[in-house]
């Protein structure tokens, strides 16, 4: 069960970041936008997470992932009630 809204790093003209907003909104899934360009805290906390790529998906800190992702975004929206 998803408590909170999802966070989803990004960056500016990234074309797997868009993939990855359409599909959470087609699946109604609550997320928060942080660009990595304007943020450089957040850009140390992906890479502490072992992502290079955008966007990079976090669920909590056990549940994570980088790049455009169908399958995730299933596994989450099958947990939404």
């Amino acid at each position: 069960m998803i408590e909170n809204e999802l966070t989803v790093y990004s960056k500016p003209s990234c074309v797997q970041c868009n993939a990855t907003y359409r599909a959470l909104d087609a699946k109604g899934i609550p997320y928060v936008i942080v660009d990595l360009s304007e943020n450089d805290a957040a850009l140390e906390y992906v890479k502490e997470l072992g992502y290079a790529q955008a966007p990079v998906v976090v669920v909590d800190d056990q549940d994570h992932w980088s790049g455009f992702n169908p399958i995730e975004i299933e596994r989450i929206a099958a947990h939404l009630v």
